[in-house]
């Protein structure tokens, strides 16, 4: 009697495929997570951090009296700050994946359109100028503008005839960089010692300070652009088959542009205003999924949400704990990872009979 043999077919790999790299990023961003909430001047074991973050919740028993100051160190300083990390790399990472889309480029990322350069400028007039009308949310909510200012600019400035050309938005988004380099340079000679060193620690980025009240504006923020990207995520699939095909098809074209736009806007504003500038998370994570999973933006979105916030995590981790009594900039820490990462990247890619595709 004969078996039928039943051969995988390439979307049952790809769905499994996905499965696997999900469920492998949700464990280790979990362990992170651990870890993380245990470490620091004030250690804790993997056992004493679930009791506590369990209790927090109503489960179990309530707090001893030596486990009051554990629970404040947990709960009050480390939690915010590991939220705020798990935000700013979901956005990133979500940002990336919608920016490699739409300008059909694996090189593209948020800066491309002037976000973070429009963004430091922000945050540099508030330190440069002395401005606290908003109290301690002045230089984010700056920061938040200026990266949208600079956002919008370059989609009006490449706007003709009711359409926008990649290349154009690439070229523009070239020249309000410079602009805004260029005003950064300025506001930075035109500081004081101390506002200059505050500038630059803010470009280096960091999650030192996170409240729960940052967390509390940057979440809706972050929540409202990841479902955003899983909306338009099939529509990428059609455009990324070329603009005439995608119209074909069916895909607004145009529409599609400004909505992906916007969103990266969103999300990365809503990363850099309480963390400054964190560079090669939107650019190295999706790629890296892509070659993992392959480049259907559905899953693509998800992986990357889920690989962006674990390096944030492992970032921030190493930046408290590699040099006791200090806290390294994270922005730093990814470019030293990002950096010979991507070459890699660029190398295997060249060597490989497809290249970047």
């Amino acid at each position: 009697m004969s078996q039928e043999v039943v051969v995988p077919t390439p979307s049952r790999f790809r769905a499994s495929r996905f499965a696997s790299v999900t469920a492998l990023l949700v464990v280790a961003l979990a362990v992170t997570v651990i870890v993380s909430l245990g470490s620091g001047q004030y250690p804790l074991s993997p056992t004493e951090v679930i009791g506590i973050l369990l209790r927090s919740v109503g489960i179990g028993n309530g707090w001893a009296p030596d486990a009051a100051p554990a629970a404040g160190v947990v709960l009050e300083i480390r939690l915010p700050r590991i939220v705020l990390g798990l935000l700013v790399g979901w956005a990133l990472a979500v940002s990336g994946v919608l920016m490699q889309a739409i300008f059909g480029n694996p090189l593209a990322d948020a800066g491309v359109v002037g976000v973070s350069s429009g963004a430091a400028v922000g945050a540099a007039a508030s330190i440069t100028l002395g401005l606290v009308t908003l109290g301690a949310w002045t230089t984010p909510l700056l920061a938040f503008a200026g990266g949208l200012i600079a956002v919008f600019s370059v989609y009006l400035i490449s706007r003709a005839g009711g359409r926008t050309e990649v290349v154009t938005l690439l070229l523009t988004g070239i020249a309000i960089n410079a602009i805004a380099g260029a005003g950064l340079a300025l506001l930075t000679f035109l500081g004081t010692t101390s506002t200059r060193e505050q500038i630059v620690f803010w470009q280096l980025g960091s999650l030192n300070g996170a409240l729960w009240q940052n967390i509390a504006l940057v979440a809706p923020l972050v929540l409202i652009g990841s479902i955003v990207a899983l909306v338009v995520a099939n529509s990428l699939d059609l455009f990324a088959l070329g603009e005439r095909t995608a119209r074909h098809l069916g895909v607004r074209v145009e529409a599609l542009r400004i909505v992906v736009i916007v969103t990266v806007a969103l999300l990365v504003c809503a990363a850099v205003a309480f963390a400054g500038i964190i560079a090669f998370v939107g650019l190295v994570i999706p790629h890296l999924l892509r070659m993992a999973i392959g480049p259907a933006h559905l899953p693509l979105v998800i992986t990357s949400a889920l690989g962006g916030a674990l390096l944030i995590e492992l970032a921030d981790l190493v930046a408290r704990t590699a040099v006791p009594l200090a806290d390294l900039p994270i922005g730093m820490l990814t470019s030293l990872i990002g950096g010979p990462f991507f070459l890699w990247l660029l190398l295997r890619a060249r060597k490989s009979a497809g290249g970047w595709a």
